[in-house]
Formats: C-alpha cells, sequence, structure tokens
C-alpha cells in the first residue's frame, strides 16, 4: 500500500482525482473509521479538544485497476451523513461526486448530488470536511477487514 498521502486542495486536484479513479464507477465503500481527539484517561478525567477534531478514514473498492482501492482521509469534518441500503438492495456507486465549495470538500456516493440541494439527506452517503487527501491503497483490494476486527469473529458477536 502507498504510504504517500495526496492533498487535495481545489476544485481542480478534485477533477483530476475523479477521472483518474473513474469517477467512482463500479466501487463500493468497504470500510470507514472515525475518530476525534476526545477521551478518557485512565484516572477517569476527561480530555475535549475545542478544535473541529472528527476525522474519517474511507477505504473503497472499484471493479477496475490502477487503483483499484483508495483511501480517503477526511479531516476537520463539519458533517456526516449515512444511509444504509436497504435490505435487498445493493450498495454500488454507478458514479461519485466530490465538490469544493465555499471552503469545503464535499463527497457523497451518487453524482447528482448537491450540498445545496432539497434532497441532501435523501438516500446518499457523503461527508463534508475542511480537508482532505487520499492514497492508493489498491494492496488491500479484498474481502478481508483492514480497520475492525481481523480474528475471523462474527461481525455481531459482542466484543469481549
Amino acid at each position: 500500500m502507498s504510504i504517500i498521502w495526496h492533498d487535495l486542495k481545489n476544485q481542480e486536484d478534485l477533477d483530476k482525482f475523479m477521472q483518474s479513479f473513474g469517477w467512482f464507477h463500479d466501487s463500493c465503500i468497504k470500510e470507514m473509521y472515525l475518530w476525534t481527539d476526545h477521551y478518557v484517561d485512565e484516572d477517569l478525567s476527561m480530555s475535549l479538544s475545542v478544535n473541529r477534531d472528527h476525522r474519517v478514514r474511507l477505504l473503497i473498492q472499484r471493479q477496475d485497476i490502477a487503483p483499484s482501492t483508495i483511501e480517503l482521509l477526511f479531516e476537520e469534518i463539519t458533517h456526516i451523513y449515512l444511509s444504509p441500503s436497504p435490505e435487498n438492495h445493493d450498495s454500488l456507486i454507478y458514479e461519485a461526486t466530490f465538490l469544493f465549495r465555499n471552503g469545503l470538500f464535499y463527497w457523497a456516493d451518487d453524482r447528482n448530488w448537491d450540498p445545496e440541494g432539497k434532497h441532501r439527506f435523501a438516500e446518499v452517503n457523503w461527508i463534508s470536511s475542511k480537508k482532505v487527501k487520499w492514497r492508493d491503497a489498491s494492496a488491500w483490494i479484498g474481502k478481508k477487514l483492514r480497520y475492525g476486527p481481523n480474528d475471523n469473529s462474527r461481525h455481531d458477536d459482542h466484543f469481549v
């Protein structure tokens, strides 16, 4: 897997990236990992950040090569909206949206999604953030979990 992160800074960068990843055609969200700088210490004191500290790593795979899998890192998240596919429906991404507007990056798993549209909370997954970068994760193609448990346990088991 590439250790090199590529910063996306403007709409021109996004357009080049979208073209290189085929506009996310025939892709899927494989995994997502969210974290903050907040925590409770061993003495039960809480550490809270006043900064916009939510970050998400998104692992996306597609049915194409060069790259077949990418990882997106969204930093300083302003909004995240998840809408899992209904039962008996697939979660295939036919084409995605990636925009830079008013200092924010918007990624959505639907090509017709608009952050200012009246259906922005429809059945579309989307993230907005102040910073975003990506890297080639083609070595992570396949079923194996990269962010979650890799102990062959069932996903619905309780962690011990």
